[in-house]
């Protein structure tokens, strides 16, 4: 379990920024790497075969990973997700989330995958390790439009069958992200809705959002969080649900029916950067505050010029009480920032 050098020297949640926003949620980048070249994300144009990934010396240890987290935990997170890239590309990634299990005071730890990786026996392994759940992204259920979306020759049905291996590991409740772009898969939002209806997954949509510098983003591409709402509330009547947490970021809504739930994540039309508490640990070790920042924080610089927790507590501390970020809620008043971070590099 981790264990602080000083405890004397370090300070204890609760950790507030400049809007009194808390520290609670931390997503760890275990890779910049991943094996899909989705268009909102990791466009090929840009992440081709020339692309010049992370240094194997540049990414953060495992036990460089787990000793940060456990800094987080001092100061306030209580959720940890780790992301990519493809996290799953990153080898033994069970021996991490054993170590990240072990950290007094994370109640939740989970994982994004793009599903291509996850069969039955490695969602046994992560289970067992000590992961809490998995969410799949999913953009389609037809293999012509999941292509062009994921920019992949996988069929669907080897991501269906991973949601299946998660569930039936107790990798629960799985939650399937749909990211929406209209004139590509817009379509597919009540069949992919009715395929997980009673199955005790929970899909959630997403706004194509403007992450990165690369997508090529135009908000006429955007179909907004209450299109689809009055699309899913056409098939099946549906109720919203109130939040299950302080910052929780998509809008759940159940069927009337008793078939299950979907949630909506409206960050371009309906921000809520007033509740966000999500800090970003990138894969070479720097934090960032906000999923659509320019620059972070380097964390990895001090841990291997050999800084005790107690400076590290200090730089975290010092990072998050000057935090101010609040892109989506200013996107349409003010000019966009001249460049920021790729979602692949900090993770979604």
């Amino acid at each position: 379990m981790f264990q602080p050098t000083k405890p004397e020297a370090l300070r204890i949640a609760p950790t507030l920024d400049k809007l009194s926003r808390p520290l609670r949620d931390l997503r760890i980048s275990v890779t910049d790497r991943c094996n899909f070249r989705c268009g909102y994300c990791m466009p090929r144009e840009i992440f081709g075969p020339g692309h010049q990934f992370l240094p194997r010396t540049m990414v953060l240890s495992y036990e460089e990973i787990a000793r940060l987290a456990g800094i987080f935990a001092l100061l306030g997170v209580v959720k940890i997700r780790l992301t990519g890239g493809e996290p799953l590309l990153r080898r033994d990634l069970e021996t991490l989330i054993a170590k990240l299990a072990l950290i007094r005071g994370i109640d939740d730890l989970s994982l994004t995958t793009n599903g291509s990786l996850l069969d039955a026996s490695k969602a046994r392994a992560l289970k067992a390790a000590g992961l809490g759940r998995v969410t799949v992204s999913l953009d389609a259920l037809d293999d012509r439009t999941f292509a062009s979306m994921s920019d992949s020759q996988l069929p669907v049905s080897r991501v269906l069958d991973a949601i299946v291996a998660a569930h039936d590991a107790g990798l629960t409740p799985v939650k399937v992200n749909m990211v929406v772009r209209r004139g590509i898969n817009d379509s597919c939002v009540i069949p992919m809705a009715a395929h997980f209806r009673n199955t005790g997954v929970i899909v959630r949509f997403i706004e194509y959002m403007d992450v990165g510098q690369s997508n090529g983003w135009r908000l006429e591409e955007v179909v907004s969080a209450r299109s689809i709402i009055e699309q899913l509330q056409s098939q099946w009547p549906m109720q919203p649900l109130a939040a299950r947490y302080p910052g929780e970021v998509a809008n759940t809504w159940r069927y009337l029916d008793g078939a299950g739930e979907i949630g909506v994540i409206a960050s371009v039309t309906q921000p809520f950067c007033g509740n966000c508490n999500r800090a970003r640990l990138s894969s070479d070790g720097k934090l960032f505050t906000c999923l659509f920042a320019a620059n972070g924080l380097d964390l990895r610089a001090l841990l291997r010029a050999g800084c005790d927790d107690g400076i590290l507590v200090e730089a975290i501390h010092s990072g998050w009480l000057q935090r101010e970020d609040r892109y989506s809620e200013l996107r349409t008043r003010v000019s966009k920032p001249d460049s920021k971070i790729e979602m692949s590099y900090i993770g979604g």
